[in-house]
């Protein structure tokens, strides 16, 4: 019996990714979105793969779509908490709103994905958690506050996480994309692109969302068993740790 992994925000971007690439190996693949009720359903026409709507920011709403997973498709044994907002802003100009909401969404999300699949992981004595992070979450970046602050806290879920699973078969990861050439990306203008951002590259280009996806290939494999705590830096050398 294959097993299951549920990717939130799992239609587009990086996501659409990774779902993509964990179907390929074999997974029966739930991919939850927030509110582009077209993209979703063009995603799981085009992928055999089925969506869920909520919003990773209630624990309701994310208890009660897991529980229909698990109905339709059986217990989940991989989570990849990818779903991620930005509001980006100046500290000095940031409101309490956009503060908040990046937060609820970025990193309660995560609490709110994992939690409810947490004890029967622990039953089944297996399990994969892997939290897509950022670059930013590493070095910071001006503007992104909030947004920088959400992603270095999910690398400390990880690692305690890590530590309360190892003895139960689970294991818990990161991944930290630098620059992907998601359709956010690459809408922003070509000359920006070749004058700010591809120049602090080394590798001279942007990644590409397949190459995020085959991080967490490896990661939710039986291969990466003695993989704990961990964190990938996907970046093309922009930035070490």
């Amino acid at each position: 019996m294959a097993r299951v992994a549920l990717v939130t925000g799992g239609s587009r971007g990086i996501g659409e990714a990774i779902s993509k690439q964990l179907k390929a190996d074999g997974y029966d693949v739930a991919a939850t979105y927030a509110g582009n009720d077209e993209k979703a359903a063009a995603f799981t026409e085009a992928t055999g793969i089925k969506t869920y709507k909520w919003d990773v920011a209630s624990y309701e709403a994310s208890e009660a779509g897991i529980a229909q997973i698990e109905a339709d498709l059986g217990p989940v044994d991989v989570v990849v908490a990818n779903a991620g907002i930005t509001w980006d802003g100046f500290f000095h100009k940031m409101k309490p709103e956009q503060w908040q909401k990046v937060i609820d969404t970025n990193l309660t999300g995560v609490f709110n994905s994992v939690r409810p699949v947490w004890p029967g992981m622990r039953e089944r004595g297996f399990g994969r958690v892997i939290v897509i992070s950022s670059i930013n979450g590493q070095k910071g970046q001006a503007g992104q506050v909030n947004y920088a602050a959400t992603k270095a806290g999910d690398l400390g879920i990880v690692k305690s996480l890590a530590q309360e699973g190892a003895a139960k078969g689970i294991t818990a990861n990161a991944v930290c994309p630098g620059y992907i050439g998601t359709e956010m990306v690459r809408a922003i203008p070509e000359e920006v692109l070749n004058s700010k951002i591809i120049p602090q590259i080394p590798a001279g280009r942007l990644g590409e969302p397949e190459e995020i996806a085959r991080c967490v290939s490896f990661l939710a494999s039986d291969d990466a068993g003695f993989i704990n705590g961990s964190t990938i830096s996907a970046n093309g050398a922009q930035f070490f740790v």
